[in-house]
C-alpha cells in the first residue's frame, strides 16, 4: 500500500511562503485525485486543494490564488506552494487520496506555524 511523508512545513511570518512536499511510496499514477488537508488545533480535518492525474485543480475558498498544487507522478511527489500565508493557515498539513476512493494511511503531516 502507497505510504506518505509529507515534509517543508515550519514557522513562517505572514505574508510568507512554504512549499510542502509529499513524497509517496508507491505509486500514484492510478491515483486520479490527490490532495492536500489541514487540521487546526480544536477544528476538522479539511480538503483545502486537490489535483487530478489530468491536472484539473480545486481549491477551497479561502486559499484560491494563494496556494497552489502540483503533482510528479514520475517521483512520485505532491507539492504544495503557499503563499501570502496567514496566521489562519495555521494547521498540520497532509495529503492523501482526494474526493473519491479509500483514504490511504495518513502520514505523520508537517507543521505548518503562521506568526509574527
Amino acid at each position: 500500500q502507497v505510504q506518505l511523508v509529507e515534509s517543508g512545513g515550519g514557522l513562517v511570518q505572514p505574508g510568507g511562503s512554504l512549499r510542502l512536499s509529499c513524497a509517496a511510496f508507491g505509486s500514484i499514477k492510478n491515483i486520479n485525485v490527490m490532495g492536500w488537508y489541514r487540521q487546526a488545533p480544536g477544528k476538522q480535518r479539511e480538503l483545502v486543494a486537490s489535483i487530478t492525474n489530468g491536472g484539473s485543480t480545486n481549491y477551497e475558498d479561502s486559499v484560491k490564488g494563494r496556494f497552489t498544487i502540483s503533482r510528479d507522478n514520475a517521483k512520485p511527489t505532491v507539492y504544495l506552494q503557499m503563499n501570502s500565508l496567514k496566521p489562519d493557515d495555521t494547521a498540520v498539513y497532509y495529503c492523501n487520496r482526494a474526493r473519491v476512493g479509500v483514504l490511504l494511511p495518513w502520514g505523520q503531516g508537517t507543521q505548518v506555524t503562521v506568526s509574527s
